[in-house]
């Protein structure tokens, strides 16, 4: 038959978890930082500065984008102001997918990888639709690395210019996300 604990271990115990307890809740906890940007993506299908192309589709490599099932790949300029002339900061590589069936939409999938300025050597992981006849869309950014690791966020895009004819968009990403 075992024996029950004394009175003095059970006061020891008891001491003891207190302790825990109280330092646990009295610790602060890290807040984290957040982060808004402005950005523009300058998104050109065709120019001698096309930096988007139709990979796959209904019609293989030369679908074109506004038609559903069509997947282009991207690795368009980032820049800080709308013009193509502002400073580039740096690059948004990914993939683009036409997944609604009026072809009035498109899944997208990058990384801002930014090349130069206060956030040279991170990136952000953006990850959404965009409808791009809608005047704004939100988009998850699900990742980053750098000063942006352990990052979530989301992002408001607005259409800046669209020549539908050329397939050449200008799009203003305005970004927040929190880190740490």
């Amino acid at each position: 038959m075992s024996t029950p604990l004394s009175l003095t271990s059970n006061f020891f115990f008891f001491i003891f978890t207190a302790t825990v307890l109280y330092i646990a809740y009295t610790i602060p906890k890290q807040e984290p930082n957040q982060t808004n940007l402005v950005f523009y993506v300058h998104d050109y299908f065709s120019g001698v500065d096309a930096s988007a192309i139709t990979v796959a589709g209904k019609s293989g490599p030369t679908s074109h984008i506004l038609h559903f099932g069509t997947i282009a790949a991207v690795d368009d300029p980032v820049t800080e102001g709308p013009t193509i002339e502002s400073n580039e900061i740096g690059r948004a590589q990914g993939l683009y997918i036409n997944s609604q069936l009026d072809g009035k939409g498109l899944h997208m999938a990058f990384s801002v990888i930014f090349t130069d300025g206060e956030f040279k050597g991170s990136t952000l992981e953006i990850q959404g639709a965009d409808i791009f006849s809608m005047k704004e869309r939100e988009f998850g950014v699900v990742s980053g690395t750098g000063y942006f690791r352990f990052v979530k966020g989301y992002g408001i895009m607005e259409t800046e210019f669209m020549d539908i004819a050329n397939l050449r968009a200008v799009i203003k990403l305005n970004v927040t996300v929190k880190h740490y």
